[in-house]
């Protein structure tokens, strides 16, 4: 960055007590908090967020440092919560992937509804159909916990808790249920999936090196040892 683009030393100075300001709200929203998972809390958090990373990066454009912060989370974060404080209805949006990982399995579990239904229907002959099958006589809940015995492995999921000022009208998103999803009004989020554990595999696969690198090193330093004594 040129010196004509760097920040000046006010508008670092002001990014610092922005992150102060943030810093007193959000221990205040925490104090006052209502519940877990109260919204006042998450949108303070999220402001803090926001001033930490403003500061850290004139910070850094200014005097080339960094802050010890690290704020979680990136591009892919939800955005500030902006809906009703005090919300009267919720949507619950959820997505489960699987893997169909044993056809066979998944067939042999449909043919049996099929046979306990006592109809003529042949859907269980395919994967498509089974799955029909199978997700309309268990509750999606239950397929999740008995996943492996359907032939089915688990993928990602995630469950998003939405706030909403009145409950929608019967049949009002039913074409299009997942359309009008504001980010802005999610409460809470709850995020599985198997990219975290790689990351904490690789952090404990890091820290036992770490851990190692001083044994190895005294190791190196050993005369061998005199087989004649």
């Amino acid at each position: 960055m040129s010196d004509a683009e760097q920040p000046t030393a006010a508008e670092v100075r002001a990014a610092a007590e922005a992150v102060k300001t943030a810093l007193d709200r959000h221990l205040a929203a925490v104090e006052r908090r209502s519940g877990e998972d109260d919204p006042a809390v998450h949108e303070a958090f999220n402001r803090l967020a926001v001033a930490a990373e403003a500061y850290d990066e004139l910070l850094y454009d200014r005097y080339d440092e960094v802050t010890p912060f690290e704020i979680p989370g990136g591009e892919d974060e939800l955005p500030p919560y902006t809906g009703p404080e005090e919300p009267s209805a919720l949507s619950v949006l959820i997505r489960r992937d699987y893997a169909v990982a044993e056809p066979q399995r998944l067939l042999a579990h449909a043919q049996r509804i099929e046979a306990a239904d006592d109809e003529d229907a042949v859907a269980s002959g395919t994967v498509h159909g089974a799955l029909g099958l199978l997700f309309g006589e268990y509750e999606p809940d239950e397929i999740a916990s008995r996943h492996k015995e359907f032939g089915l492995e688990e993928g990602d999921s995630t469950l998003w808790v939405t706030a909403s000022d009145e409950p929608a009208e019967p049949g009002e998103w039913l074409e299009e249920p997942f359309e009008q999803v504001d980010p802005q009004r999610v409460v809470c989020r709850f995020d599985v999936s198997a990219v975290f554990d790689d990351d904490l595999d690789d952090d404990t696969d890091d820290d036992l090196e770490d851990a190692l690198d001083p044994v190895l090193d005294e190791d190196e330093d050993l005369e061998p040892l005199d087989a004649d004594r």
